[in-house]
């Protein structure tokens, strides 16, 4: 944090809890206790505060603490920002701009264990490298059909390997002639019509 504020970086990291943290915002998990008891569903609010470690910390910073209460007990949680509160304000730079951070964690999560960018066993480090390339461009075709081809349909927000098992690794009849390359799919697949969608919306695409 030092660093980045040294040079001019704004940051936004997540803070382990410990019992200062909890005590300072006490009063509102409280609150979410009661609302939770009251309304029966999960609830939260946000304190923003200044706060500093007893010995570790060369200021005061900025701290956001999530005040939450759920499946019956509570969940507080904390960020640390050099944002200011007239920059961002504390439920959306909590909600908007650190959630993202997990959920691009879920992006590359994705592209390792659905397209196997994380098989990195080879011997040589250009064939690791090859191994990655292979498996990012999957990923940006795989985001360009989310985009184009089933925009709007139960697949458009669609994991990679919902995507790969429900359209692409599916059984076909291959009939290979001279000037052409056929594929026969069985008319008893699930998906045909979200299959054929995608077709003619790529195939549109490509032409304009």
């Amino acid at each position: 944090m030092a660093w980045c504020e040294a040079n001019r970086v704004d940051f936004v990291f997540g803070l382990a809890r410990n019992p200062r943290l909890v005590e300072e915002i006490s009063g509102d998990l409280a609150w979410a206790e009661d609302e939770v008891t009251r309304t029966d569903t999960p609830t939260r609010r946000y304190k923003d505060f200044r706060w500093s470690t007893l010995d570790s910390w060369s200021r005061r910073r900025r701290v956001i603490g999530k005040a939450e209460w759920t499946r019956g007990e509570a969940n507080p949680r904390f960020v640390v920002t050099s944002l200011t509160p007239r920059e961002c304000e504390a439920r959306a730079l909590y909600e908007r701009v650190y959630c993202a951070r997990g959920d691009m964690e879920n992006r590359v999560k994705e592209c390792q264990l659905d397209l196997f960018a994380g098989r990195a066993s080879a011997a040589s480090m250009r064939a690791n490298q090859l191994r990655l390339w292979f498996a990012s461009m999957a990923y940006v075709l795989l985001c360009g059909l989310r985009r184009i081809g089933l925009a709007h349909t139960q697949f458009a927000e669609a994991t990679c390997g919902t995507l790969r098992l429900a359209l692409l690794k599916i059984g076909a009849l291959v009939r290979l002639s001279v000037r052409r390359l056929k594929l026969a799919m069985a008319s008893a697949h699930p998906h045909q019509a979200e299959f054929a969608l995608a077709h003619a919306r790529l195939t549109a695409a490509a032409t304009t």
